[in-house]
């Protein structure tokens, strides 16, 4: 009774693979259907960047004509005002954003602040001495560390 139940069990289990399978293989190739570019012989030839400029406005205009439909507007309203929008973001001058602190001064906040938990009671000296060697060896993406983004040196272990 118990080897028929282990098969029954097996073919349960083989049928509710099969339709999993054929649930997430379905919509991928259909994505990849939709996704896939024409290929033609002009785009061959043509410059790289300019493939890539025609791709971005593409999206652009689909994501313009999207956002009409969606507010019940004239895609051309709608794709002025994100040209107006986007040249306006462009003229932005780049004193709006923080300055990024360099490696040096984040390496020295970091020591303020392990320094500071020390005297606090909330972490030994040997733990902050580990955590200091371990962001200079790159284990934690941050001051010295080459970790998540990739640094100078990329990301460990290449």
């Amino acid at each position: 009774m118990s080897r028929t139940m282990s098969k029954k069990q097996l073919l349960v289990g083989l049928a509710a693979a099969g339709v999993l399978g054929v649930g997430i293989a379905a919509p991928t190739v259909a994505f990849a259907e939709e996704s896939a570019t024409p290929t033609a012989g002009v785009s061959s030839e043509a410059d790289p960047g300019t493939d890539r400029q025609q791709q971005r406005a593409d999206r652009q205009n689909e994501f313009a004509e999207a956002l009409a439909k969606e507010l019940g507007v004239d895609t051309d309203k709608v794709t002025a005002a994100l040209e107006k929008v986007r040249e306006q973001h462009k003229d932005r001058p780049k004193g709006d954003r923080p300055e990024r602190p360099s490696p040096q001064d984040r390496q020295e906040k970091l020591a303020e602040r392990l320094a500071q938990a020390v005297k606090d009671g909330k972490l030994t000296q040997e733990q902050a001495d580990a955590i200091t060697k371990a962001v200079e060896a790159g284990v934690f993406p941050g001051p010295a560390g080459r970790g998540h983004h990739g640094g100078p040196e990329g990301t460990p272990g290449r």
